[in-house]
């Protein structure tokens, strides 16, 4: 055989062995490749599940949160009912006091005698009982004689029965 067939056999070989080469490391190229990618996905959906564990604990913070304001809005709710019912209950009282108060007006104007049928005072009557002149005045208080004797009015001359209790120690 003549050299340039061997030489064109070795090529042959040579060109083979490169591909084969060739073909070998692009397919760990690729596996690596797809290693690193599927490891960049792990990380990658890893950091999502954290995000969305946590999406998820603040949303049951915002339900337990809206809980308590509803729980609180339904507090305030029937607190405002009792304060509602307790004010209606004091105007009923207020009512009944006021309703007391005008038969009581309505019974003395009836009795009075300055007063008319319609709850007028006369012209000339004066309001205040001790400033009437038709009424008759207690004048007892005013004019009251000074009954005491000069030993009444008189201190007594040393300790007297009075003098002798503050002395004595209270029990």
């Amino acid at each position: 055989m003549d050299t340039a067939a061997w030489v064109w056999i070795v090529v042959g070989i040579v060109v083979v062995a490169l591909i084969v080469v060739l073909l070998m490391t692009s397919r760990k190229r690729k596996e690596a490749f797809r290693q690193k990618r599927d490891e960049t996905n792990r990380q990658h959906a890893a950091e999502i599940r954290r995000e969305a564990e946590n999406a998820e604990l603040e949303a049951r913070e915002n339900e337990a949160r809206a809980l308590r304001a509803k729980s609180d809005a339904e507090k305030a709710q029937v607190e405002a009912a009792r304060l509602k019912q307790e004010a209606e209950q004091r105007q009923s009282e207020a009512q009944g006091l006021r309703s007391d108060s005008e038969k009581h007006m309505t019974k003395a104007n009836a009795l009075d005698p300055d007063v008319d049928e319609e709850g007028r005072r006369r012209q000339g009557t004066v309001i205040d009982p001790d400033q009437r002149t038709d009424a008759p005045r207690n004048t007892s208080a005013d004019t009251r004689a000074d009954t005491r004797t000069d030993s009444d009015s008189r201190p007594a001359a040393g300790p007297g029965p009075m003098d002798s209790r503050k002395d004595s120690p209270r029990e």
